[in-house]
């Protein structure tokens, strides 16, 4: 089938690329020249595992494109992809600045011919409706500048562009860090819309992974395609990371409490995670969640309700609960090291989580703001952000070139994303580099008595 992608950030670039991996014809869209340059080289804009060499391999089949084209994506799809940012406002509404923009484009772009207008943003409730009107908007703005003065009026013109398109809510599950792997391997797919054409375009179109071709076990029955309306189809995108989010709240919740009352976290996750009811994902105690999806979507939504004159009590206090666990790892420097002023505190690890080079609303940039505000020097090192020398948002922060670096003359470290190579780092090596070989492990990912060998003083959250 033929593709439009309009955006390339995460989402956009992994679905395009994976969508012509599997065999579509994808042109991809962004208004930045340099970066579809980068990208039409064969080059990721964007850290995320396996994305290249997707990408690559789409440019050599000849099954990608990019450009900054808008009319050039739209005349080649038959199905068009709108995969823009939606960041939060200072409100905690969604900024839908852009998806406006690009639906107004795909209007003025229609050149005849039935195409779907997928919303893959993560946009409003009701949203679905409001792109409809954008796009018959910015049809009606193009017949303007083509019906002559005395001409039909643009008004009995526009039903006929009406029946041109349809629009459907396609959301997202991805997982920045396995972004490819879960494109190939998703536990459900889930399609908003009103129109039996519309969804049956999109079923074909997801075929192949629906079936399981590309996917690690091809032995799993088939993926879960749920047809829904378009409101509902957007609630379920909100509701899913809201869920997440409050369940990462729940068992730092519960965290704090073992801390007082003398019992381990990961313990009582273990147990409570056996119980099929619960599971154990998502039950990682720690110094709270951030990123690009978590923050802004409990927030749009709380949004929402408020909008619709109800207050939601349980998302709130899952957004309080995080805002103080950022500054659980604080509060243990300050017990372990009393004043902070003058002290020298190492960071391991920036990005909201491993496997990215994401620092959008890291915890990282919490802990760097108090520490500096309470007089500390601080350091860090992180795997990607250290190789690529990216430093835009950071400030107040010594970035090291590797982690032997970053421990000496510390007082103390904390362990706040938990990349993979941080449990092979030589630790005894470590500690003798610091003035006092403090370790406040903020995610529980090292092994506690391995980190007291190599000669720490261990400090994990709830354990």
């Amino acid at each position: 089938m033929r593709v439009c992608v309009i955006g390339t950030g995460y989402v956009g670039l992994v679905t395009g690329a994976c969508l012509a991996h599997i065999g579509h014809s994808v042109i991809c869209v962004d208004n930045n020249e340099e970066k579809v340059k980068l990208m039409k080289s064969g080059q990721s804009p964007i850290f995320e595992p396996g994305l290249s060499e997707i990408m690559q391999s789409a440019i050599q089949s000849g099954n990608i494109e990019f450009t900054t084209d808008i009319s050039a994506g739209v005349s080649h799809g038959e199905i068009l992809f709108i995969a823009v940012g939606t960041p939060p406002l200072p409100t905690g509404e969604s900024d839908t600045r852009y998806v406006e923009a690009v639906a107004r484009g795909i209007g003025a772009n229609l050149d005849g011919g039935y195409k779907v207008i997928v919303n893959k943003s993560t946009v409003p409730i009701g949203s679905g409706d409001w792109v409809r009107m954008l796009v018959m908007d910015g049809i009606a703005e193009r017949q303007k500048t083509l019906v002559p003065a005395g001409g039909a009026a643009i008004e009995e013109k526009l039903p006929e562009y009406a029946s041109q398109f349809d629009v459907v809510s396609n959301p997202e599950f991805l997982r920045e860090g396995s972004a490819v792997y879960d494109t190939f391997n998703p536990d459900r797919i889930v399609l908003g819309g009103n129109s039996p054409r519309a969804i049956g375009m999109m079923k074909e179109l997801y075929a192949p992974i629906v079936e399981r071709n590309f996917a690690e076990d091809k032995s799993l029955p088939q993926v879960p395609v749920l047809a829904t309306d378009l409101s509902s189809a957007e609630m379920i995108k909100y509701a899913a990371n809201a869920f997440l989010a409050t369940k990462i709240s729940f068992i730092n919740e519960v965290a704090n409490i073992c801390d007082r009352v003398g019992a381990d976290i990961t313990q009582v996750a273990k147990g409570i995670g056996l119980d099929s009811r619960i599971g154990n994902k998502f039950l990682q105690a720690g110094i709270g969640w951030g990123g690009s999806c978590f923050p802004k979507d409990v927030s749009a939504l709380v949004h929402t309700a408020d909008d619709y004159g109800y207050e939601a009590h349980l998302l709130k206090a899952a957004v309080s609960v995080n805002e103080r666990q950022r500054l659980i790892a604080l509060e243990k420097l300050q017990q372990a090291l009393k004043i902070l002023k003058g002290k020298t505190v190492g960071l391991l690890g920036l990005t909201f989580k491993p496997d990215t080079d994401d620092l959008r609303d890291a915890p990282a940039l919490n802990l760097i703001e108090q520490l500096n505000r309470l007089g500390a020097k601080v350091k860090a090192y992180d795997p990607i952000i250290s190789q690529t020398g990216m430093r835009h948002g950071l400030s107040g922060v010594l970035v090291e070139t590797d982690a032997e670096r970053l421990a000496d003359g510390c007082d103390a470290l904390v362990l706040v994303t938990e990349w993979q190579q941080f449990s092979n780092l030589d630790y005894g090596k470590m500690a003798k580099l610091m003035c006092h070989p403090v370790m406040i492990d903020g995610r529980n990912f090292l092994d506690p008595e391995k980190m007291v060998r190599a000669g720490f003083q261990y400090i994990g959250v709830g354990r």
